[in-house]
């Protein structure tokens, strides 16, 4: 497994990271243990760097990672722990509350206060906001940011979904502190080559993670409009590459993405243990710029103008 440099920081961080949001499965306790089995697994093929949210599992995923702490001393001090808030779903705290994203100073403490609970620890190493509020007062989230690190509830901070100019808008308050910006990229979706995301991320030092990597080749992708002319013409050019590097074709798309000077880093959700092991060919393998915009031809049906 390789290691980059999380944005202007000191945190080494695998260039896979393990993301948390199945680990407790349907919640039985056979779920449960394979979850734990999947953690472990990411950890024993090098990963160390675990994503959450305080929605994942109900906060349950949190919970069960926490366990896993507990069950296997000392391996804490070897991680990095992420974990995400702000959004609120339909009836919650009251009924009758809409769905709704919340950056309120009191919602992000109660958030974090909630996650260090779960997850067992003292202090979280990355926080990010998880969705952007429409009602977000960059100053307000600022203060309660800064204010966690002085009571050293969380040592970093990052975004996930943010357009450039949001990023921009904290970034004047916090700076340096904001690490990791966390975005859907994948085969289908590949907004952050053209929108700025990436390109702010290599301007600002901000390490960019890419949630559901794999989508459109191991699963249907949210919101898909591709036809089947176009599945056709990528599966035909991923089949040449994966027998041309001897990877499975979804190894090959996460070569895909690491290929990107941004230094992309794939969440990986898999639940398999050979799944989660075999992602860590592509961290190794040498694909080429000719490749890259072979599978980026296929993908758009076109060459590029």
């Amino acid at each position: 497994m390789k290691h980059v440099t999380l944005g202007n920081s000191h945190l080494v961080s695998s260039q896979l990271v393990y993301g948390c949001m199945r680990t407790v499965g349907d919640g039985s306790q056979r779920e449960r243990k394979k979850g734990k089995d999947a953690i472990a697994a990411a950890i024993e093929a090098g990963y160390n760097h675990f994503d959450h949210a305080d929605i994942y599992g109900q906060g349950e995923c949190e919970t069960l990672f926490g366990e896993f702490l507990r069950e296997n001393p000392g391996t804490r001090e070897s991680l990095i722990i992420t974990s995400k808030c702000g959004i609120r779903f339909r009836d919650t705290p009251n009924p009758g509350d809409p769905g709704r994203y919340d950056f309120s100073a009191e919602h992000i403490t109660k958030s974090v206060e909630g996650s260090l609970t779960r997850l067992d620890i003292d202090r979280l190493d990355i926080l990010l906001l998880h969705r952007p509020d429409y009602l977000f007062d960059a100053i307000e989230v600022a203060e309660a940011l800064v204010k966690l690190k002085e009571q050293g509830k969380v040592s970093h901070f990052g975004l996930s979904n943010f357009s450039p100019s949001q990023v921009s808008l904290l970034w004047q308050h916090l700076g340096h502190d904001l690490l990791l910006h966390q975005v859907e990229i994948n085969i289908h979706n590949i907004d952050a080559f053209a929108n700025g995301v990436l390109d702010q991320c290599q301007q600002l030092r901000i390490s960019p993670q890419a949630w559901a990597p794999v989508a459109g080749v191991v699963r249907t992708p949210l919101n898909d409009q591709f036809t089947e002319d176009d599945y056709r013409r990528i599966q035909q050019e991923l089949e040449r590459q994966s027998d041309n590097y001897g990877l499975e074709d979804w190894v090959v798309v996460l070569s895909w993405l690491l290929k990107h000077p941004a230094n992309i880093l794939p969440v990986i959700g898999s639940i398999q243990p050979t799944r989660i092991q075999s992602a860590v060919d592509a961290t190794a393998l040498d694909y080429s710029r000719e490749d890259w915009y072979r599978l980026l031809e296929a993908r758009n049906g076109q060459p590029v103008p």
